[in-house]
């Protein structure tokens, strides 16, 4: 994350300086994605991968019931879905972050000549909310116990565990127990497996 943070920042620095460059007159500079290409590439692969990496790492969290074929549980979580957007609709509601302000800067080239930009507010960006999604989570963990599920969360498996079990699918929810993990697939799907 601090890697990700520092490449984004070092990106912007870049778009800055090439700013500067076109202010001063410098048309025969290197256009900003020549100068910057290496950083905004390392920045898209560290998107495309990060989520990637991460839910190889995460815990599996479902909602589990001893025996119950996961067809059925997929089943049962959509009919919870359903009531849970029924009883809770979408609000949607725009807001906005405070506004953010950038303190001067000076930039100066290879020849001693500089440049300052000056502070300038930037404003807070608009997004959207829905103020319902909590309470719709929580009707449908009711729904879900309603049916004699509970929620848990099931750690992935060491790499010596996930290496050393054949490749499987599981297709019933085991009975759970401390040292239970999860393998997840290539293709989304995953294994739950009980060490020992």
């Amino acid at each position: 994350m601090i890697t990700f943070i520092a490449l984004l920042a070092r990106w912007r620095l870049c778009a800055e300086y090439s700013e500067w460059q076109k202010a001063v007159g410098r048309s025969n500079q290197l256009s900003f994605p020549a100068r910057c290409g290496t950083i905004w590439a390392m920045f898209r692969f560290m998107i495309i991968t990060i989520p990637l990496l991460v839910g190889a790492c995460s815990p599996l969290n479902i909602y589990h019931q001893t025996g119950v074929s996961v067809t059925q549980l997929r089943t049962d979580e959509t009919s919870c879905d359903v009531r849970a957007l029924r009883d809770a609709p979408v609000a949607n509601q725009i807001r906005r972050t405070p506004a953010r302000y950038i303190p001067p800067r000076q930039f100066c080239d290879s020849d001693g000549n500089c440049y300052s930009r000056g502070g300038f507010w930037e404003p807070g960006e608009i997004y959207t909310v829905d103020v319902n999604q909590d309470l719709r989570r929580r009707v449908k963990d009711q729904c879900m116990m309603g049916k004699g599920y509970r929620a848990v969360s099931i750690p992935p498996c060491p790499q010596a565990v996930a290496d050393a079990a054949p490749s499987a699918v599981t297709g019933t929810l085991p009975r759970l127990t401390e040292t239970s993990c999860v393998i997840r697939n290539r293709d989304r799907s995953w294994q739950i497996v009980n060490q020992g």
